[in-house]
């Protein structure tokens, strides 16, 4: 336990804030250089992907002796800012929790899969045990879309925090950028302006119509409905002058079988019927970028596994949930690798104050590693 603790309390020392949130943010190159050296010298082989320069992640690998499945176990180096905190990357433990920035959100996963790579490569499983330490999984998940161009394995298990609870299911989601154009003219001659900001109201009332339906629709089990809401509205020149442009920016949650060619038809279909109430209404529509939803059958083989090892670790059965935001499994899952989420607990991700719970650390240390010496062989 001490050993562990003091491996998050390290990687929480690391300032690795996401410079695409936060300009100026330190990024995942130190972070990353210490998540190698540690892992090199517990003994696996270690690999650099860097898919934009100075965003790096680590792909490490207990090989196996031959024969085995093999098994990835994933958890992201970046972490949100630190405006309003004090002290951010001093971590200090009072009592079972250990308080800094990313030790929830999740380096507190982070430190047990690298425990758990560690131990592999001593117990010398049958199949490979794969490490990937990603970069940007709070913004565009560039890193783990790199490692599956290079890695691939019969599963995998993503260490996200999820209080112990098993996770096989969350949303997806879409950006939308919507535009109404005008007539820009000078503010006295409304006989030569068309207002472009006063278009887009149509499109509003029908964004909060559409939001209305799709809470009233159909909810799946652990994840309920999809979701729309207007998150940026901008438009216009000046005082004086009639708006010639108004860009309106949606996000729309997705839920499983709700593909981009739904949305988007659904979005068209609000510009649409605009367009029919009003014939000088000019309005287009279009998607700029798309993280899918995610699910896995709640029989599938490495979720009854860790369902299994999680029983017996914590002496009840763990609880099977949906997760609302999108997460890293999706991209795994959409390179053909069964993965499930599950990871320890705690609060505060992306808030001013931030800790998770030491014991449960360990336990899915205990939890992960029990899963590989099974699952791998």
């Amino acid at each position: 336990m001490r050993d562990l603790t003091e491996l998050l309390r390290q990687l929480v020392a690391i300032d690795s804030v996401n410079p695409d949130l936060v300009p100026g943010g330190a990024g995942e190159g130190e972070i990353a250089r210490f998540v190698a050296d540690w892992l090199t010298e517990a003994g696996l082989a270690v690999a650099i992907d860097e898919p934009v320069p100075g965003r790096p992640s680590v792909i490490a690998v207990a090989r196996g002796a031959g024969g085995g499945r093999s098994l990835l176990l994933n958890a992201h180096m970046d972490t949100v800012g630190v405006a309003g905190m004090t002290d951010p990357f001093e971590p200090r433990i009072e009592g079972d929790r250990l308080y800094g920035r990313g030790s929830f959100d999740m380096k507190g996963s982070l430190a047990a899969i690298m425990a758990v790579g560690a131990a592999a490569r001593e117990r010398r499983l049958r199949g490979d045990l794969i490490i990937t330490a990603v970069s940007d999984e709070e913004y565009a998940s560039i890193g783990t879309a790199g490692v599956v161009k290079r890695v691939t394995a019969d599963a995998a298990i993503v260490a996200e925090p999820t209080g112990m609870a098993v996770s096989i299911a969350h949303k997806g989601f879409v950006w939308l950028d919507v535009e109404t154009v005008g007539v820009a003219a000078h503010g006295s001659r409304p006989d030569l302006g068309i207002d472009a900001i006063a278009k887009m109201g149509r499109i509003l009332l029908g964004v909060e119509e559409l939001g209305r339906q799709l809470a009233a629709g159909p909810k799946l089990p652990l994840l309920g409905t999809g979701s729309l809401h207007a998150s940026l509205i901008s438009g216009g020149q000046e005082f004086s002058s009639y708006p010639e442009h108004c860009r309106l920016t949606i996000e729309r949650r997705t839920v499983p079988g709700e593909t981009l060619a739904v949305v988007e038809s659904q979005l068209r279909a609000i510009i649409d019927e605009a367009s029919a109430a009003d014939p000088t209404l000019r309005a287009t529509v279009r998607s700029t970028f798309v993280r899918e939803p995610f699910e896995i059958a709640a029989d599938a083989p490495i979720v009854t596994t860790v369902r299994r090892h999680a029983a017996t670790a914590l002496g009840q059965e763990p609880t099977l949930m949906g997760g609302t935001g999108w997460m890293d499994s999706a991209l795994l899952a959409d390179a053909g690798i069964p993965t499930v989420i599950f990871g320890p607990g705690g609060a505060g991700a992306h808030a001013t104050e931030e800790w998770v719970s030491l014991a449960q650390v360990q336990q899915c240390y205990e939890i992960i590693l029990a899963t590989a010496a099974e699952f791998c062989g």
